[in-house]
């Protein structure tokens, strides 16, 4: 396309308004000003998030860092993708068996006992892509407190990185361990308001789709994005993480994927989900069923402690 062209086609086309950040990218890019600003002081940065909707899980999730380009040839590519995206999705019967095999797992395990001075321990491991030639490979831990009403600890490891290198701006995730204070923060969901969700997979999905209403590119994969940020923490909770499986199976465009990965190379199961932007596969271990997490993000553990910084008894 020449440019004339392309000018004629941003002509025809409405305008696209200012470019914003997803909520994740923002609140990574706030984690980077705020370390930045602070890293002379003797106390941990505290970690801003972005206002606005609440956040859809009580930890943030890996995320590319880059910045959206408002053009003409970008919106095009949205509107394209819009169109695939609506096409009805038909669903594999074998996959809504195992969901529901998944979920009679995850009932007949024993609740945790939590109280209000706990923390909520997650570990994960994934990616961030800074740029087509820096990828860094990082484990994090995060300890939200239980009510939400205490700071809690955000703990990176950056496994592989750059060494730290004064004059980059993204140096608070160069290579060695980083730890991060999580102040409290009314858009981030706590553990008692999963609690509070229904249990009853009809209204949990309602609740679902009301609360992600107007985001992602369908209703479906907004509510499916939804579910997957809740999986780590609801396995505290059987009654809500069974829900959330069966919820998951009355949602339409799932299959098996037989021999599946999360991202450190564990084998297992999958359930493949069709997203806006290609698929998602939640990995499980084909004995226990375990949520295992994606081939983007391991899910490594899950726990309950008295205090930031310490991990669960085994």
């Amino acid at each position: 396309m020449n440019p004339d062209e392309r000018d004629e086609l941003a002509r025809l086309l409405p305008s696209p308004g200012e470019p914003v950040l997803t909520s994740d990218r923002h609140d990574l890019l706030k984690d980077h000003l705020m370390r930045e600003l602070t890293e002379q002081a003797p106390e941990l940065p505290a970690v801003a998030t972005a206002p606005g909707r609440r956040a859809r899980a009580p930890r943030r999730r890996f995320a590319v860092i880059a910045v959206p380009l408002a053009t003409a040839a970008a919106i095009v590519a949205a509107v394209l993708a819009g169109a695939v995206g609506s096409r009805t999705a038909t669903t594999d019967a074998d996959a809504v068996d195992l969901l529901n095999r998944i979920a009679e797992v995850a009932a007949a395990k024993k609740s945790v006992p939590v109280r209000d001075d706990q923390y909520v321990y997650v570990r994960t491991q994934g990616s961030m892509k800074f740029s087509e030639h820096d990828i860094r490979i990082l484990r994090e831990a995060s300890w939200t407190a239980v009510d939400g009403k205490r700071a809690g600890l955000r703990r990176v490891t950056v496994l592989v990185g750059p060494p730290f290198r004064p004059r980059d701006p993204f140096s608070s995730y160069s290579k060695g361990t980083h730890d991060m204070r999580l102040n409290p923060d009314p858009n981030v969901t706590t553990f008692r308001e999963l609690q509070a969700l229904p249990t009853d997979p009809d209204a949990l999905l309602e609740k679902i789709y009301a609360g992600t209403r107007g985001e992602g590119q369908t209703r479906e994969s907004a509510a499916l994005e939804k579910i997957g940020d809740l999986l780590a923490d609801a396995t505290l909770l059987p009654e809500l993480d069974a829900a959330l499986y069966r919820a998951a199976a009355r949602i339409p465009g799932v299959s098996v994927v037989t021999d599946a990965k999360d991202y450190t190379g564990r084998s297992g199961i999958g359930l493949s989900f069709k997203e806006r932007d290609g698929r998602t596969v939640w990995v499980f271990d084909k004995n226990s069923l375990d949520f295992l997490g994606t081939a983007d993000e391991a899910l490594l553990a899950v726990g309950i402690t008295d205090k930031t910084g310490e991990t669960p008894a085994t």
